[in-house]
């Protein structure tokens, strides 16, 4: 069984020290930042309990996280305030819309919270800009080489800028890993993936498991579903780049950010194995075969047989599916084999006015007990590995039946055997990222362009990087 989080429930509602909904998120934040204490939750705070009145040493800062861990947050949060009587923790609840674009306004307006969390591409973007505290000196003097070695060594890594400046810690560990519909492979006669697959068994079996409006649907489609493909994965930065990496391609020169390398051989052919799925042999479903559902929507709604996602959606996707679920590691390239580690992790304000207590408060959030709680509320794979069982066993305590005989294990394969990758970035990632978005719509997402499209990518990239 696993471990229980200390005086965590989930069931339970309390709410001390949240950000009402009625008053906007800047304005809030603007207001703990002046205000005392009693002043702000008298005005804006949901009904609680009364902590002891704040001492005019008291310091107040600002956390910022996704609003689904609100009832855990508060809850834990009380442990940290009774081991730190002098911080008060105000929690708010991440922007619902735009989220990179309205964290970088607050931060350029100096209304940014103290502790926040971020990932992918938009959180070393802050960094670039200069916006996030080095926690690099903090964590020199106050944690061991335990607590780092039990994080994967990419994810650690990559939360480093050029210069050296570590801008964050790991905050969980989503990992990429193969989906797949145990009941469809059944009916069709196909095996189950296994560790040992690449990306030819990988197309085998997507051809195998395709099918169109000419057949005849099988039992387990819903009626109003009248074609099933064998796979999809999301176009987006890092879900692309992870097949580039198995090609042994990079989108980003490792060795200097401001070189682009999509348009080298080995990023072409992996990118063009991609489309050539989608839109030569139409056995991976774009966004416009599945009406613009989510990866994870088609995937729950059998109209794919397969889906590359993450162990982030592992709720979802047991809560939501009427069939046998199963994961596999992510198939290999042809050159190696990889998967995709996000960078989700907590940083500091650089503008804060404690960076002392708001060091304590992310100590705080890396712990044992906060990663566990993570896991059982969200089930958040643990960026510790020693939590990886723990966080299993909070999975098949909630799905007993559904999660029986699912490998879990399989989404910290990459993190066992050391082939985990991340985000690459490049020096100026915003504009990257707007370049390619545009690319990539035009190469996977309405296949009206070849992959040479991306020669000229390269060259737009390289000029907005000086």
């Amino acid at each position: 069984m696993p471990k229980s989080v200390p005086n965590y429930k989930p069931e339970a509602q309390v709410s001390v020290h949240a950000v009402s909904p009625v008053l906007s998120r800047r304005k809030f934040l603007q207001l703990a930042g002046m205000a005392t204490a009693g002043s702000v939750l008298s005005a804006c705070a949901l009904p609680r309990m009364h902590p002891p009145p704040p001492s005019e040493d008291t310091v107040q800062l600002v956390y910022q996280d996704w609003p689904a861990h609100l009832p855990m947050a508060q809850q834990m949060l009380e442990q940290f305030h009774a081991s730190h009587p002098n911080i008060r923790v105000f929690f708010t609840p991440d922007p619902r819309e735009n989220f990179a674009e309205q964290m970088l306004a607050d931060m350029q307006a100096g209304t940014a919270p103290d502790v926040f969390q971020g990932c992918c591409t938009h959180f070393p973007t802050w960094a670039q800009m200069g916006y996030t505290l080095d926690l690099r000196p903090y964590v020199e003097a106050d944690l061991d080489q335990i607590t780092i070695d039990d994080w994967d060594t990419a994810q650690y890594k990559v939360l480093f800028t050029k210069d050296g400046r570590q801008f964050g810690l790991p905050k969980y560990h989503g990992a990429l890993a193969l989906y797949y519909n145990k009941d469809l492979f059944d009916e069709f006669g196909v095996d189950y993936p296994e560790g040992s697959w690449n990306h030819d068994d990988y197309l085998a079996a997507m051809k195998r498991l395709t099918y169109k409006d000419t057949n005849v649907p099988v039992a387990s489609r819903p009626p109003a579903a009248s074609s099933l493909w064998g796979g999809m994965l999301d176009v987006t930065w890092d879900r692309v780049q992870v097949h580039v990496n198995g090609w042994g391609g990079h989108l980003v020169d490792p060795t200097d950010s401001t070189h682009c390398l999509m348009a080298e051989s080995e990023s072409m052919a992996a990118m063009e194995w991609l489309r050539a799925r989608m839109w030569d042999d139409k056995v991976m479903a774009t966004n416009l075969d599945v009406q613009n559902m989510t990866t994870r929507q088609a995937f729950t709604s059998s109209r794919l047989a397969m889906v590359e996602d993450g162990s982030w959606a592992l709720r979802d996707m047991l809560a939501n599916a009427n069939f046998r679920i199963g994961i596999s590691p992510f198939p290999a390239g042809p050159v190696r084999q990889v998967t995709l580690a996000t960078t989700d992790a907590f940083g500091i304000y650089a503008g804060t006015k404690h960076p002392d207590a708001a060091w304590e408060l992310v100590k705080f959030l890396i712990s044992k007990d906060y990663g566990r709680a993570l896991a059982q509320a969200s089930f958040l794979q643990p960026a510790r590995l020693s939590l990886v069982e723990e966080w299993a066993g909070f999975i098949r305590q909630e799905f007993p039946r559904k999660a029986q005989d699912i490998d879990i294990a399989a989404f910290a394969d990459g993190h066992v055997k050391g082939y985990s990758v991340t985000a690459e970035i490049f020096a100026n990632m915003a504009d990257a990222r707007r370049l390619t978005d545009v690319a990539w719509d035009q190469i996977f997402t309405l296949g009206k362009a070849p992959v040479t499209l991306l020669e000229d990518l390269c060259r737009q990239i390289e000029e907005t990087q000086n």
